[in-house]
């Protein structure tokens, strides 16, 4: 071990070390924060010039991060957080921390590109005494993969001349419970000695560490945390198909098991799912699965249910509006929520997109109004959202309501819409008030 890995745990724990984090998405951002918030001196790096510039001018683009706390640590001549499209500025850090996109392909095959292109530009600029960590969720094995062998080419090897670990996120945008500093953080080390550094990085911004033996042991953390959502996710989804051929109401169903105080974790149906992780993340263990020969059948068939929860959802409505005497085309449907939670601006993966874009394919008039987001793209189509009143509701020939934002009335929108299509049981406290609503409401 070279003296300067042997001081890297005592720089990083104290005074105020040098960290890069690269990518300042809905990762990067917060853990940046934090980290200048706890004294280190920070150097955020993002490819995307608009969102480094409005960085830099204090201005959030995540929720999670109020731009008044972020304002302070940008300004100054000496600012707390910096913030560049150049790599350049990672030569000199003691930490650098990748929080960068892993998508899907459309085979739904991981695109690790990102962490290809941003371990290639941390690994050439890396240096002895270095820490480095992988935040961004992947298949397990990706960080002594591909981290790993592009620092041994630059004469680095894990625990004796740098450290190398990897650490998944744990962001659940809108958490109002749950944030970066209560949230315990997993860490897997390539050596001890990594895993310490690691440790003494995160402890500035998180209450409790928990190691784990390696860097594919973090990793696959991740991935059962997530499938695990998506698979309880996908058995409730059923159970609305379930319920709805057996003319039950799967919320009553829920509600009355929701009650046992053991052996049961409430999960609630909806449209499909949305955000990062819960579509995306299981379908990484199970392509590193199949190379192994390896079928994850619980993955791949609760992906097939909440997969295809859009056309079900599209289905309720075409069955609703028929009988009410109306075609599928030509309805003018007003989509309340686009978003893939409830009182966040995320639309990544939301179902409610999809869902518009088949209602645009039948040729319905599709709008939408949402608190949190002023366009959409529908199938190549910009739509703006529109005013919701208690005209623009009772015009619409279906309402339906794909978020449960905090700020929809629900007895308004019950009583101002003629026909409602109900995916989150939003409705369900003005049914309660009011029982005849049950006749124009409408719920998967």
């Amino acid at each position: 071990m070279t003296r300067a890995v042997a001081d890297l745990e005592e720089r990083l724990s104290a005074g105020s070390p040098r960290v890069g984090v690269v990518g300042l998405g809905y990762v990067g951002l917060p853990l940046a924060v934090a980290l200048a918030e706890s004294g280190a001196r920070v150097v955020g790096v993002d490819v995307m010039p608009d969102r480094v510039d409005a960085v830099r001018k204090g201005r959030s683009h995540v929720g999670d991060v109020p731009s008044s706390a972020l304002a302070p640590l940008v300004a100054g001549k000496d600012p707390a957080l910096v913030v560049t499209t150049d790599m350049d500025a990672l030569c000199e850090v003691d930490a650098a921390i990748l929080c960068v996109p892993t998508p899907l392909r459309r085979t739904k095959d991981p695109d690790i590109s990102h962490v290809v292109e941003a371990s290639r530009a941390v690994a050439q600029r890396a240096r002895p005494g270095q820490l480095v960590v992988l935040e961004s969720t992947t298949y397990p094995g990706t960080t002594e993969e591909i981290l790993v062998p592009m620092l041994r080419e630059r004469g680095l090897e894990p625990g004796r001349d740098a450290c190398v670990a990897f650490s998944p996120e744990r962001v659940d945008p809108g958490n109002r419970t749950f944030a970066l500093k209560n949230t315990p953080k997993i860490v897997g080390g390539v050596t001890p000695t990594c895993t310490r550094a690691a440790v003494a990085l995160y402890s500035r911004t998180c209450d409790r560490v928990v190691t784990v033996s390696s860097p594919a042991a973090a990793e696959t953390v991740k991935l059962l945390e997530n499938t695990f959502r998506s698979v309880n996710i996908g058995l409730v989804n059923e159970f609305a198909l379930i319920c709805r051929r057996l003319g039950l109401d799967v919320w009553e169903i829920v509600d009355a098991a929701s009650t046992k105080p053991f052996g049961f974790m409430r999960f609630s149906p909806g449209p499909g799912l949305g955000g990062h992780c819960i579509p995306v993340d299981p379908q990484y263990l199970a392509w590193k699965l199949r190379g192994l020969n390896f079928n994850a059948r619980f993955i791949e068939l609760a992906d097939a249910i909440n997969s295809a929860m859009p056309e079900h959802v599209v289905g309720v409505l075409m069955d609703a509006l028929n009988d009410s005497g109306r075609a599928l085309r030509g309805a003018r449907v007003l989509a309340l929520g686009v978003t893939y939670k409830r009182d966040v601006a995320d639309v990544r993966e939301s179902p409610a997109l999809h869902v518009l874009a088949l209602l645009a394919e039948k040729g319905a008039v599709v709008s939408f109004h949402d608190p949190h987001v002023a366009e959409v793209d529908v199938s190549g189509e910009k739509l703006r959202s529109v005013e919701m009143t208690p005209d623009t509701l009772a015009s619409a020939d279906a309402v339906l309501i794909l978020t449960d934002h905090g700020c929809y009335d629900p007895d308004a929108i019950a009583h101002a819409a003629r026909l409602i299509v109900d995916t989150r049981n939003l409705t369900a406290p003005a049914i309660a008030r009011d029982p005849a609503l049950r006749t124009r409401i409408h719920r998967i």
